[in-house]
């Protein structure tokens, strides 16, 4: 009697149940949720189907493990941290990334601290994190410095020029290490002014937008 050939591993279309694109979004929003209040070591896939309601087997089935779902996760909800800004200055272009890197710090550093750790054991994980989260800023803060460079405003060869993205991105997850607060958005304009520009050869008040001068009346 010829052996009998083993059954083929399941692949992983095989493994995965339907599950709407908006049951997935649920689920990973509760991983996200889950991280930022706890942090990847309290994070499970028991957790995530309690908070969702579903079984755990589903999730099993459908991710297979906690750092499937977690990168699942991170590109399933990836969001601009950053929207597209073009003010025609660099000043004023790195200003207004100040403010919106700040508005976002109190969702965005939580989850970075929470996967840091994690994602240096995990060489999926970290290539997650950074596409989702830190390569978008990164690349749309360069493309400003790019288009100051392009304008004459800074010269190409500025020494300062290739490390703007990493200083008002590292400052945003340094300042909760260094002082509990995060780096809101007048932290990091005061930042760009007093500690990027400068550097750049453009002074603190370089395009700022003049205030409305009082209209005194006549007579």
């Amino acid at each position: 009697m010829p052996p009998q050939k083993a059954a083929p591993e399941p692949t992983p279309a095989a493994r995965r149940s339907k599950i709407t694109p908006e049951r997935a979004q649920e689920f990973y929003t509760a991983v996200l949720d889950i991280l930022r209040e706890s942090g990847y070591e309290a994070l499970t896939m028991e957790g995530v189907a309690a908070r969702t309601r579903c079984g755990k087997s589903t999730l099993y089935r459908q991710w297979g493990s906690k750092p499937e779902l977690v990168v699942a996760a991170l590109h399933g909800t990836r969001q601009a941290l950053l929207p597209h800004i073009d003010t025609g200055t660099l000043a004023g272009d790195l200003r207004e990334a100040a403010r919106a890197i700040g508005a976002g710090s109190g969702q965005e550093t939580p989850l970075m601290h929470a996967l840091s750790h994690a994602a240096l054991q995990s060489p999926e994980l970290l290539c997650a994190l950074r596409e989702a989260l830190i390569a978008p800023a990164a690349s749309a803060i360069d493309a400003m410095v790019r288009r100051a460079v392009e304008r004459g405003e800074i010269p190409a060869d500025a020494p300062a020029a290739e490390f703007v993205s990493a200083q008002l991105l590292g400052v945003m997850r340094a300042r909760p290490l260094l002082e509990g607060k995060y780096a809101d958005e007048r932290y990091l304009t005061r930042f760009v002014e007093s500690a990027i520009l400068p550097p750049l050869g453009l002074g603190a008040s370089a395009t700022r937008p003049l205030e409305p001068r009082a209209v005194r009346p006549s007579g």
